[in-house]
């Protein structure tokens, strides 16, 4: 139980970067036909999770509870494409080059296809 409450508190703080920093970045370059303020968050976890994953690597500095607060908690709710990037690298770096280029494919199409999906059915539904 203490693991879910600290992944909470995590993602409920992920949460409400992302919605003053996406909102924030949108408004400030006022044009309207991309989404720069979700593109800003998730380049910025992918950074984030990136540097603080290698920190960890390096110095061995964060228990299980900071990394689930960190990563699991602030970086999950901030934006999960943070940890999608990191999960390919790391394929990479493995040397499995196939699954790496399944895992881009796979998010990529499943991902525009489920938002697509779920837009018909909404239709369907609201009729």
């Amino acid at each position: 139980m203490n693991k879910i409450i600290i992944v909470g508190a995590g993602g409920g703080i992920g949460a409400v970067l992302r919605y003053i920093i996406s909102g924030s970045v949108q408004k400030w370059i006022q044009i309207d036909n991309f989404p720069h303020g979700t593109l800003t968050v998730n380049l910025a976890g992918c950074l984030l999770i990136g540097m603080l994953l290698r920190m960890d690597e390096v110095g061995n500095i964060f228990s299980n509870e900071i990394r689930l607060f960190l990563l699991v908690g602030i970086l999950g709710a901030f934006t999960t494409f943070s940890t999608f990037s990191n999960e390919t690298v790391n394929l990479m770096n493995d040397k499995r080059f196939y699954l790496a280029f399944l895992n881009i494919g796979i998010h990529f199409i499943f991902g525009l296809g489920a938002v697509l999906l779920g837009r018909i059915l909404i239709c369907f539904i609201w009729r």
